[in-house]
C-alpha cells in the first residue's frame, strides 16, 4: 500500500498518534498530535490500522529531540519525543475521557497534576539479560519495542545515572560467570543507602562466581541478592545486607525496610509527594480512625498513623503485612497500627461492617482496581459511610468503574481527581481521586464544624 498523508488529532496512551482515513481510526507510531504526516500502513484491521510515520510534514510545536538514544527501539518509554509537560497534559486528559466515559463521572474539581524528575527517575527496573554472540557477547537492558529481543543498549536516562552507569560493567561481569545463558534478569532496586541488584540464576554459582559478584559489588558500592529458584529464596549473598535496603519519608519521619522483591514506588521523589498530597486530601485529625486498603508495605499506614487515632491496613499479601509490621514496630507506631492479610476481591459489605466505623479510607489497588470493596462500600447504610474516600489508581479505566459505583450506588460525591506523572516518558497514568459522604453528622463538613 502507498504511503498516506493524515492530519493526527490526538494521542493515545501508547504515544501513538490518532487520525483518521475513509473513515476509519488509524494509530500513528511517531507522531504528535497537531502534526501532518506520511505514514506507512503497518497493519490492517475491520476496525483500525496501525501505521508508522515516515516523514513529519507539519511538526508540532511540542516536539522535542529523544535524550535517550535508544528511543525508538527500546521498549522502556513511549514519549520522549513530546514536552514532559505535555506529557502531564495527555494523561490529565486520558483520566477525565476515563471517569466520563467508563464511570459517567465528573470530578467537581481537577487537581493541578503532579509530576517530578523527567530523568533518573526510575529507582526500580527488571533488567533482561541474555548472550548474543552476534551482538558482541552479553546484553543487559530492557526489551526491544516489539518483540521478545534485548535492546543493545549502553546507557538508560530514566535510571538513575549510577545504575545507568552499571549496564556495561554488568555485561562483561555477567559474560565472565560459569554459565550466562543460566541468568535471564537482574532485577534493581535503589534505596536510600544502598543499590540493590537481585541476580536471578537458574544453576548454582561456583565459588568464582561468588568472589567475581564480591569484588563487582566492592567496586560498583551495590548489595546483590540472589534468587536460585522461587521467591521464598530470595537471601543477600552478604547477610550484612539484610535490613539495609531502605527508602526514607523524611515528613513523616519514617524509615521504611524492604526486599528488592517487595513492591515499592519506581519513582521515590513522586512517592513522597503523593503521600503529602493524599494525607492533606483526606484531612485527618488526630481522633480519626482510619482503614488504608491494599496496604502493602505500610508506604501510606504508617504516615497515617502519625497524624490519627488508629490506622487498619489490610492487604493480600502475608510477606508485605510481615513487612508493614516490622516497619511499625521499628517506627514506633505499633500501637496506632493493626494489619489484617485478606484477598480484598472477595469482600463484601458484612465484611465491612464488622471492621467497624472507618472515619476515613484509603485505597491503592493494583491495577484491576477495587471493585468488590467499592461495591462494599456503596451498600453500607448512610450513616456507616466513611466521611471521605481517597483513591490512588494506577489504571483510569479501573478507577473510573469505580468511581461510578461510588456516585451512582454508594451516593458519594467525587470531588476532585488529578494526574500523576509517576512514570515520565511512558503512557503509565497514576490518578488519585477523592470521594466525600454528602450524610450530615458523617460528612467532613459537619465534623469539622
Amino acid at each position: 500500500m502507498s504511503d498516506l498523508v493524515l492530519e493526527i488529532q490526538s494521542l493515545d496512551l501508547e504515544a501513538r498518534g490518532v487520525a483518521r482515513h475513509d473513515g476509519k481510526v488509524v494509530f500513528v507510531e511517531g507522531a504528535l498530535p497537531g502534526e501532518r504526516v506520511r505514514a506507512r500502513i503497518l497493519r490492517q484491521k475491520s476496525s483500525f490500522d496501525t501505521a508508522r510515520a515516515e516523514a513529519i510534514l507539519k511538526p508540532s510545536s511540542q516536539r522535542v529531540s529523544p535524550a535517550c538514544p535508544n528511543f525508538g527501539v527500546c521498549g522502556g518509554c513511549a514519549m520522549q519525543h513530546l514536552d514532559p509537560a505535555a506529557q502531564v497534559a495527555v494523561k490529565q486528559r486520558a483520566l477525565e475521557d476515563a471517569l466520563w466515559h467508563i464511570g459517567k463521572v465528573r470530578p467537581q474539581r481537577m487537581l493541578a497534576p503532579m509530576h517530578g524528575p523527567a530523568w533518573g527517575y526510575r529507582y526500580r527496573a527488571r533488567l533482561s539479560v541474555r548472550v548474543v554472540q552476534k551482538k558482541g557477547g552479553v546484553l543487559v537492558g530492557f526489551r526491544e519495542k516489539r518483540g521478545a529481543y534485548v535492546a543493545d543498549m549502553t546507557e538508560c536516562r530514566v535510571l538513575p545515572p549510577h545504575v545507568s552507569d552499571l549496564l556495561v560493567p554488568l555485561r562483561h561481569l555477567v559474560g565472565q560467570l560459569s554459565a550466562p545463558k543460566s541468568i535471564p534478569q537482574i532485577e534493581v532496586a535503589v534505596g536510600d543507602q544502598t543499590t540493590a541488584l537481585l541476580l536471578r540464576h537458574m544453576e548454582p554459582l561456583t565459588a568464582g562466581d561468588q568472589r567475581l559478584l564480591a569484588q563487582f559489588a566492592h567496586e560498583h558500592g551495590v548489595s546483590w541478592w540472589l534468587q536460585p529458584k522461587g521467591p521464598e529464596t530470595v537471601h543477600p549473598m552478604d547477610p550484612d545486607d539484610e535490613g539495609r535496603l531502605a527508602y526514607s519519608l523524611p515528613q513523616f519521619g519514617l524509615r521504611m525496610a524492604y526486599r528488592p522483591t517487595d513492591f515499592t514506588q519506581v519513582n521515590h521523589a513522586i512517592n513522597q509527594a503523593l503521600i503529602a498530597r493524599a494525607l492533606s486530601l483526606l484531612g485527618v485529625q488526630s481522633t480519626d480512625r482510619v482503614a488504608d486498603l491494599f496496604c502493602g508495605l505500610g508506604n501510606f499506614t504508617l504516615p497515617l498513623a502519625t497524624q490519627s487515632r488508629e490506622v487498619v491496613g489490610i492487604e493480600g499479601s502475608k510477606i508485605l503485612i510481615d513487612r508493614a509490621r516490622e516497619a511499625a514496630m521499628a517506627n514506633g507506631l505499633a500501637d496506632k497500627t493493626d494489619f489484617a492479610v485478606l484477598n480484598l476481591f472477595e469482600v463484601d459489605v458484612q465484611w465491612l461492617r464488622d471492621l467497624g466505623y472507618f472515619d476515613r479510607l484509603l485505597i491503592d489497588p493494583p491495577r484491576d482496581g477495587a471493585e468488590a470493596v467499592s461495591r462494599a462500600l456503596a451498600a453500607l447504610l448512610p450513616h456507616e459511610r466513611p466521611g471521605r474516600i481517597v483513591y490512588v489508581s494506577c489504571n483510569p479505566a479501573t478507577l473510573a468503574r469505580d468511581a461510578g459505583i461510588l456516585v451512582t450506588e454508594g451516593g458519594y460525591q467525587m470531588t476532585a481527581a488529578g494526574a500523576i506523572n509517576m512514570f515520565p516518558h511512558t503512557g503509565h497514568v497514576e490518578s488519585i481521586a477523592v470521594f466525600e459522604s454528602s450524610v450530615p453528622g458523617k460528612s467532613v463538613a459537619a465534623r469539622s464544624a
